[in-house]
């Protein structure tokens, strides 16, 4: 793997990966800090943008319909599809793993759910 700048990877982000990501800064209440996030952009978006988009996943949340139940590296925890976000691929810590199939295929049948209500 290529990285640039204080770890950072230049490597493309596929869906399903798990990366670490710097948030902030934040605005309002948009979620902050370093944290696990689970990239649900296509990879044709991959591949040609500087950005991918990206839900956050965190372990001290309540449950709501916008939100999706994982376990991830043995910690239960949402993938907070309420907080998507694009990210600049230099927000882009390094790749922690990938979510099981049957996640990803509840993450992104809930986001287009969302989409096309």
């Amino acid at each position: 793997m290529v990285t640039q700048g204080r770890g950072r990877s230049n490597r493309a982000a596929m869906c399903e990966e798990v990366w670490l990501a710097a948030l902030d800064p934040m605005v309002g209440s948009e979620i902050q800090k370093t944290r696990p996030c689970l990239v649900v952009s296509p990879p044709e978006m991959n591949d040609r943008l500087r950005t991918i988009m990206a839900a956050p996943l965190t372990t001290g949340s309540r449950p709501a319909p916008s939100r999706i139940a994982v376990l991830f590296q043995d910690r239960a925890g949402l993938i907070l599809l309420d907080q998507l976000r694009a990210l600049d691929k230099s927000r882009l810590i390094r790749r922690l793993g990938v979510v099981p199939a049957d996640t990803l295929t509840r993450t992104l049948a809930r986001l287009r759910e969302i989409f096309e209500e």
